[in-house]
């Protein structure tokens, strides 16, 4: 099912895994994709891994098992950096054959080696994409605080409104720590005639390390409310992921209750994190 159709009938929840790297099997991830399936979310995304990492190919198996075996729409990423036009195409010719009809059309990370062959931005990818495969539902992503690359919120915002002229369905935001921050930029949406809908992502922090990189990473501001929250923690491990948890579920259900479009989960293949974020949803009664 195409996510538009989800999006149009109301609000979404959904999920992120990544696929295994290393020695950890595909067994593994389909494990995990099963446990985030008992939440019942709208979909499931499968991210994409370029530079070298080793694991993008197992992103159409995973979301193939994710459609098939489990019932659940699966959104497979794409990154373009460093691909060619003739990569881009073999690989929607394998989410066709899987049936998949859902991708999310990014740039990727600058990475040594990856430089730019056929497609600069993900605007390029996404205007290629709409052009050879029409019938794909397109996502992309979004930056409420702006891309880290940006100059500025207007250049990040243009260059948001180049990636829903060059067809692009729906967006999906990077993290934020902070609603008001999605709120401002839903707004800034208004005034730069975005009229995509837009599901927020949220990540729960586990760790004092992980937010920071996270933080670095990704250009997101921590507020002082979850800097107070991790100073109440201390060093004991399992209080700062309880903290990071319990400060996600709140967000989500602000988020919820202030009409945003879709809460998308980064649940880091962790279904413990997958459920109690629903677990939050449904105590809230945004859930059934």
């Amino acid at each position: 099912m195409r996510i538009t159709d989800k999006l149009a009938a109301g609000q979404t929840l959904s999920f992120e895994i990544f696929p295994p790297k290393g020695e950890m099997p595909l067994e593994e991830a389909y494990r995990v994709a099963s446990q985030i399936a008992e939440n019942k979310p709208d979909w499931i995304s499968v991210t994409y891994s370029a530079g070298g990492s080793g694991n993008s190919a197992n992103t159409v198996p995973i979301a193939a098992r994710i459609e098939g075996d489990l019932g659940v729409t699966a959104l497979a990423h794409l990154t373009c950096m460093g691909a060619t036009a003739s990569d881009v195409d073999s690989y929607v010719d394998s989410l066709r054959a899987a049936g998949i009809q859902n991708a999310l059309a990014l740039r990727g990370d600058r990475r040594p080696g990856a430089d730019v062959v056929d497609f600069a931005h993900a605007s390029d990818l996404i205007a290629h994409l709409r052009k050879t495969a029409p019938s794909l539902c397109i996502g992309a992503a979004c930056y409420p605080e702006g891309h880290v690359e940006s100059a500025s919120l207007d250049e990040s915002m243009r260059a948001l409104r180049i990636k829903q002229e060059a067809g692009a369905d729906f967006l999906v935001s990077q993290l934020f720590f902070d609603n008001d921050d999605f709120y401002r930029f839903r707004e800034q949406c208004l005034r730069y005639r975005i009229k995509l809908p837009v599901v927020a992502g949220i990540m729960p922090f586990t760790s004092v390390k992980q937010i920071q990189r996270m933080a670095f990473n990704c250009g997101a501001s921590i507020p002082a409310k979850v800097v107070k929250r991790l100073v109440r923690a201390g060093d004991d491990p399992a209080a700062q992921a309880h903290a990071g948890i319990e400060y996600a579920c709140e967000q989500i259900c602000d988020l919820a209750e202030n009409g945003v479009d879709g809460i998308h989960i980064y649940s880091m293949n962790h279904p413990e994190i997958a459920r109690a974020t629903h677990d939050a949803l449904v105590a809230m009664g945004y859930l059934g």
